[in-house]
């Protein structure tokens, strides 16, 4: 490509090389924009008579429309693309969401292309309106060749990220002590409002038992008979494993336990099963400070009816330092 200097009324479908300002700094024309005529009519009407341009060669793609096809490829979910200045193109969530990515793929497209593509971490929680992803090119086009790979791949292999809604979801809470059914809840019922609240959800069922197996295992079967989104265990003591009071519980009901240990700090003893769909979480400690834990980490997906798999939990420990 090679930039010129040209008369305005030789511009259109030209490429602009740089933003053109009205008088007083607002915005007219941003850089990489494809000239048309009624923008031609627009410049003459603000009394320019040459502009900074460029043209496609054969076997170009200007930037917003490479970047528009790419993130038609790359993403699904509740959101809509907008394109913004620069090449770019913003994808925001128009509901409530948990942000899930492929990171290897996203890797891959990152690494081999004039395209990349900046994503909020897996398992966030995104709000209605919220940017998600941008998706930016090199400046003003792209290679045809390189963008036919990137939508090929994605095709085959994408997305690289869903923004999975967040709708009517209902947390039911398990509060367990070894002696006094009634002391979890008080040491833990505040944090957990604040926890929840977070991701603006607030505790649909709650009960209060003494810590021994088929206690904690009644409760539970009375709380999952309400069929919740996602159970939460919490518990004044810190098993040491699944044959510990609340793991037995858990398996005397006929939860499949998908993982014990996170590589997350707080909340390493992290204990995670499902009862058929419904996913049961225990994380000693993690209720007893408001301050961000592994529960954070996996409320989103599990609020958007994600199954967290034990593999995602040790995916968890590349940026898992959280205190």
């Amino acid at each position: 490509m090679k930039a010129q200097t040209v008369d305005v009324r030789e511009s259109m479908g030209r490429v602009l090389c740089c933003t053109i300002f009205r008088p007083g700094g607002k915005k007219l024309l941003a850089k990489g924009h494809v000239l048309s005529e009624e923008d031609v009519k627009l410049l003459q009407s603000e009394g320019m008579d040459q502009v900074w341009v460029t043209e496609l060669e054969d076997g170009e793609i200007g930037e917003e429309e490479a970047v528009m096809e790419v993130a038609r490829e790359m993403a699904c979910g509740c959101l809509e693309i907008r394109l913004a200045a620069g090449g770019r193109a913003n994808l925001v969530a128009t509901e409530d969401c948990c942000v899930l990515v492929d990171d290897e793929l996203l890797k891959q497209i990152n690494c081999t292309s004039s395209i990349v593509i900046s994503t909020m971490l897996n398992f966030s929680y995104a709000k209605a309106g919220q940017r998600i992803s941008t998706v930016k090119s090199a400046p003003f086009a792209v290679p045809r060749a390189q963008l036919e790979a990137v939508v090929s791949i994605l095709r085959e292999r994408g997305p690289i990220l869903q923004a999975r809604p967040i709708r009517n979801p209902s947390i039911a809470v398990l509060y367990s002590d070894l002696h006094h059914a009634d002391r979890a809840r008080q040491l833990f019922e505040n944090v957990m409002r604040q926890r929840l609240e977070r991701f603006g959800v607030y505790p649909s069922f709650a009960l209060a038992v003494v810590e021994e197996e088929a206690s904690v295992a009644r409760a539970l079967g009375h709380l999952l008979r309400a069929k919740p989104t996602g159970v939460l265990i919490a518990s004044t003591t810190a098993p040491a494993g699944p044959e510990d009071t609340i793991g037995r519980a858990m398996a005397k009901i006929g939860c499949h336990l998908e993982r014990f240990l996170a590589p997350v700090e707080p909340g390493n003893l992290f204990l995670l099963g499902y009862k058929e769909d419904i996913p049961v979480i225990s994380a000693p400690g993690c209720f007893r400070s408001a301050k961000p834990n592994v529960v954070d980490m996996v409320l989103p997906p599990v609020l958007a009816r994600y199954r967290v798999s034990g593999w995602e939990v040790a995916c968890l420990g590349h940026g898992g330092l959280l205190a």
